[in-house]
Parts: structure tokens; sequence; C-alpha cells
């Protein structure tokens, strides 16, 4: 019978390199030696809505031997169960970890709601697996730090899913950006078509009802390490709508702030934020807010002067939270366009601004006359322009030829993108605006930002510890 993993049980793994097998197993590393012919084996931790083609494009670069997911229905497990019948299936990733299967195992994906993204992969690379893990890094700042740190230890190689990183268009944009192409870059500002999803100030608590669970979904796994809740059908939570809760979901920053800030976060060489502040409407316990404005300050870097970064989410007295209106001007007028676009970002220089369009930051617009897109090819970063699967493309090679650095979203960049706008939501949260030290994790100014920048987990789920 498998074990349930324990936080007793991880931190051990994270002292003697591994668990089960691999107390017994060679001890120059736990990490398989990829032969660049070989094709890599792979496990899909979620493998329905977003996990599916994450799963997908995995499976297209080598094997597919384990599958886990809460749900057993054909939209979720069932159906990749179907497609690759000889992998093993898992409705709980801890007992997947523990199972004979996953000494087999190169390399995981892990695609499940941001709650879970922690606990399935700190525990994966502490067992010597390269992790492939969906936007938001994590569900908290801690987790994002601890995710870069056991990276680093057990020298795996990671990806984060945002896709829009494999645009050429955007490694171009940020390329130009780094050179100078705007000058002194001073401000930012980023805004999203999200929430599309229930949350304030139509959701603002649980609903006072328990439903019976559906034979084929295993709720306490879904929970993880959030408090016990009782289950609530018409997709309450399960299998979208969790992202409006903050027991499980990171909001629209979280969901949308490694696609939309991607490109001027790497252009800008931006890491920790030294002050972090928020407007928002109808905060509450329970769901992420009605609208929110946050803004952070982010120090010199290098000959980069210090820089503002603006986000925007959602709707204030019915109306769009966006940049001020003399730069959607400039915006338009740089692009040609007649109306802005749902989502996209602003970059204001001493030479003008640079326009993004877009979700992913893969076409821009520059006030100097430079533009770049999908026939746009990078000077020094390498060519790719192929999405998502480019992305994974990435991440393989980068096991394959064992040079971390290759993936580019990997977490020594990620999880500094992940911390920085999680920090938005820990100005939401509390109302209160905060200085931060990054390097150390401290806070100043607002006694009640560490316990959402930590957060609690649910025992039987505390499976990260405290160290790497």
């Amino acid at each position: 019978m498998a074990r349930n993993l324990s936080r007793r049980s991880v931190l051990k793994a994270a002292a003697a390199g591994s668990l089960g097998y691999l107390f017994t197993g060679p001890a120059f590393s736990i990490v398989r030696a990829a032969d660049s012919n070989s094709r890599l084996r792979f496990a899909g931790i979620g493998v329905g809505g977003k996990g599916s083609s994450d799963i997908d494009n995995a499976g297209n670069l080598g094997d597919v031997i384990a599958l886990v997911d809460v749900d057993e229905t054909d939209k979720f497990l069932g159906n990749k169960a179907k497609k690759w019948p000889k992998a093993k299936t898992f409705t709980d990733y801890r007992k997947l970890f523990d199972d004979p299967v996953f000494k087999d195992v190169d390399a995981v994906t892990v695609s499940t709601p941001d709650h879970h993204h922690a606990t399935a992969a700190i525990p994966a690379m502490r067992l010597g697996k390269h992790v492939y893990v969906q936007k938001p890094l994590t569900h908290t700042v801690f987790e994002a730090r601890m995710m870069m740190e056991v990276a680093r230890k057990y020298k795996v190689c990671t990806q984060m899913g945002n896709q829009g990183t494999a645009a050429n268009g955007l490694r171009r944009a940020a390329e130009l950006l780094q050179k100078g192409e705007l000058g002194a870059v001073k401000e930012v500002h980023v805004w999203t078509n999200r929430p599309v999803w229930p949350q304030a100030p139509k959701v603002m608590k649980r609903p006072n009802k328990t439903d019976e669970v559906p034979k084929t979904l295993h709720w306490d796994e879904f929970l993880g390490k959030a408090p016990a809740r009782p289950y609530v059908g018409g997709r309450t939570y399960h299998d979208f709508n969790w992202r409006g809760w903050w027991d499980y979901g990171t909001g629209a920053i979280g969901d949308m702030a490694c696609h939309t800030a991607n490109m001027l976060f790497m252009g800008l060489k931006l890491a920790h934020p030294t002050k972090v502040s928020a407007e928002a409407g109808d905060v509450n316990p329970e769901t992420c807010p009605s609208w929110a404005h946050v803004t952070m300050q982010f120090p010199q870097r290098g000959e980069m002067v210090p820089v503002t970064l603006h986000w925007y989410e959602g709707k204030r007295d019915n109306k769009k939270v966006l940049p001020p209106e003399e730069l959607i001007q400039k915006a338009l007028k740089v692009s040609g366009a007649t109306k802005l676009v749902d989502s996209g970002s602003i970059v204001v220089g001493e030479k003008g601004i640079a326009y993004s369009p877009d979700d992913y930051g893969a076409n821009v617009f520059f006030e100097t006359g430079k533009k770049t897109g999908g026939d746009t090819k990078p000077e020094t970063m390498a060519v790719n322009n192929k999405g998502d699967q480019g992305q994974k493309d990435e991440w393989v090679q980068a096991i394959k030829e064992n040079k971390p650095a290759l993936a580019l979203a990997n977490f020594d960049y990620a999880a500094l993108l992940t911390e920085a706008f999680l920090l938005g939501n820990v100005a939401i949260r509390t109302g209160k605006a905060f200085e931060w030290d990054g390097p150390n994790m401290k806070v100043s100014g607002n006694d009640e930002a560490m316990k959402y920048i930590k957060g609690e987990y649910r025992k039987g789920w505390d499976l990260i510890g405290e160290k790497a």
C-alpha cells in the first residue's frame, strides 16, 4: 500500500536525497543523466484543462508513463488514460511519488489549480525530477522562493508555462528594451480582461450548502493544502471557477501577469520590488476583488533607472480600470489602432512609448519606429516562436543538454516574476502598502502581510517544509 507523504518524509527526502527506492540508489546523483538520443519519460499531474495540452506537448517529445488527476471523468483523467493506456493512473500525486513507477519518470508536468503547484513540484524536484509548472508558478510568495531554491539545489531543469516567452516578438522586444531603445524607462502599465470567472462583487462568501460529491471526483485531493470545505456543485470551485477563490487561486493578477507583464519584466530586468501598494474594491476573505490598481516600485538595476509598475484589473463603477487616457491615446497613435485592446501593456521611456496589444507581449509597437511580431527574430536569444510546444521543446533540450538556462522561463526567472505580482495580492488583501526586502523576504510597514506571503497548510499536505 502506498504511503501518504508527510512533511516529515519530504524533509527526510530533502536531507537524504530521495524517498523510497532512491535510499538504495546511486550516491552520485538522483537526477537521471539524459542521453541526447533517448526518449524521456513523463508524468502529468493535472491533465484536464490546460494540463491536457501540457501533457500532450510533453508526450510529443517522449513517453507518458504516469497520469494524475482528481477527476476521473473523460474530461480529465479518463481522456488521457485512453490516449496512453499503458500509463499508470493516480488521483493523488502523493501516491505517485511513492509508487515504483516514479523511479522511471524523468520529468513531470504540473497543471493543477494554483494551490497545488508547489506541493506537487517541490517533492518531485527533491526526487530528482525535472518539472514544468503552469503559471502562476505558485500560490504564495514563499512557495515561489522555495521553487527557485529547490530547483537550484537539486540541479533540475525547470520551465514555467507562460507560452508567450517562446514568441520571437517578445524576445526581440525584451532585447530592444535591454539595449535602451526607449532610453530610461521610469514607468510601465499593464491591464487585463480578467476576471472572467465568478468573484467579487457577485460572489463574496461561500454557498451555505453541501452537495454530494460525484463518485468520479476526489474532493479531499482537490482541496489539497486548503482548509477542509464541503463540496458544492455547479462548477462553484471545480473545474475552472477556483481561480476566483483565495484558497485555490490567485485571481486576475496571478492568472495573467505572468503573461501580460512578461515582456517588460524581462526587458527591464526587473526582480524584487521595494514597495508595493494597492487600491481595490469589494475586498473580502473568500474571493478576489472586483477591481484593483496595484503599484510596485522597483529599484535601480545596473544602469537602468528605478521604475514604477502599474497593474489594472476588473471594473470600478462598471468602468474598466485602465491606464491614464493620455497614455491610451499615445498607444493608439503608435499602433494605428482605433480601440484599446482588452489586455496589454505600455512601457514609457524618455524616447517614447512601446505598446503591446496582446496578452503575451509578442507584438510590440515602439514609438521610435521599430516593431516586433511573428516575423521578427531575436538577436541574442534563441529563435523559437512555437508557443506552448516551443516551451516544452526548450525544456526538453535543457534536460538533454543538462543546461537549465536553455529554458527561458526557468525558475530563476519565473520565481521572481511570480513573486512580484503575488505581492500585489498581498497588498490587495491587507489594504496597506509595505516595504519589501526581497533577498531576505522581510516586510516592513504591514504586520498583516506575512500571513499572506507564506500561507498555511492542511495536515497531510504540508509537503514543502521550511528550507530547500
